[in-house]
């Protein structure tokens, strides 16, 4: 049976129609509705996500530019296999990135943004957030905040890029509630440390915090594509 992705009206107002393709392919490789290692045509997916070819063309060159896709003359796109390699890779050049920034951020004199993140994540179990979705987004907010506080805009940038490449995986550290308790506790003890200008220890309770997400997300992410694959093969013997 063919997925029919139907957005809603009211999120996709003021996108354009390629805009709005490249958010819906992209959420299916998200969500593994397209696997690592999948091919398919432009006729295919036109008629999946209900958008013309043009504007589907477009979404699909802008993800093949960040990564996600791979195109095959002849032969149609693919999605793009994961390489762990390269992840463990990015992860690592995180670490540096953010490592350097809280080392900066101890020394700052004027330090603003401290008190945004602490509203957030200093907080008492009770009234910590418990969407998952939205503890992923707010994730993200602390680390970039970190780097972007550091006034360094190359740095900021290069940070960007790998959030968004590593996003894939990143997101779903998110999927089991001892996660988010962890990544409340953990942010919390980082920013501590922040404030009291305690460099290495901030640098060393970072670096851990980022380690464990890496472990955990090869695991889950390793998890469920074989979830996946196993419902695909289940449907397909149908």
């Amino acid at each position: 049976m063919t997925l029919i992705v139907t957005p809603d009206a009211e999120a996709w107002a003021g996108l354009s129609l390629a805009d709005r393709a490249y958010a819906q392919v992209k959420q299916l490789i998200f969500d593994f509705a397209l696997l690592p290692g999948d091919r398919f045509s432009e006729g295919e997916l036109s008629e999946r996500i209900r958008v013309s070819r043009t504007p589907l063309r477009q979404a699909l060159q802008r993800l093949q530019g960040e990564g996600f896709l791979q195109v095959f003359p002849k032969t149609g796109w693919q999605v793009a296999p994961l390489n762990f390699d390269t992840f463990d890779q990015l992860y690592d050049l995180r670490i540096l990135l953010e490592t350097h920034s809280v080392s900066l951020l101890c020394g700052q004199v004027e330090r603003p943004w401290i008190d945004e993140l602490a509203a957030i994540w200093l907080t008492p179990p009770e009234t910590r957030l418990q969407a998952r979705s939205a503890v992923d987004h707010l994730d993200e907010i602390f680390h970039s905040t970190l780097v972007r506080a550091t006034g360094n805009r190359e740095m900021a940038r290069v940070h960007a890029d790998i959030t968004e490449r590593i996003r894939i995986i990143r997101r779903l550290d998110f999927t089991k509630q001892s996660r988010v308790d962890a990544t409340y506790d953990e942010h919390g003890a980082i920013l501590k440390a922040i404030v009291q200008r305690r460099e290495k220890p901030a640098q060393s309770l970072l670096r851990a915090h980022i380690e464990q997400s890496k472990k955990e997300v090869r695991h889950i992410t390793l998890d469920m594509l074989y979830q996946a694959r196993q419902r695909l093969h289940a449907q397909s013997a149908a």
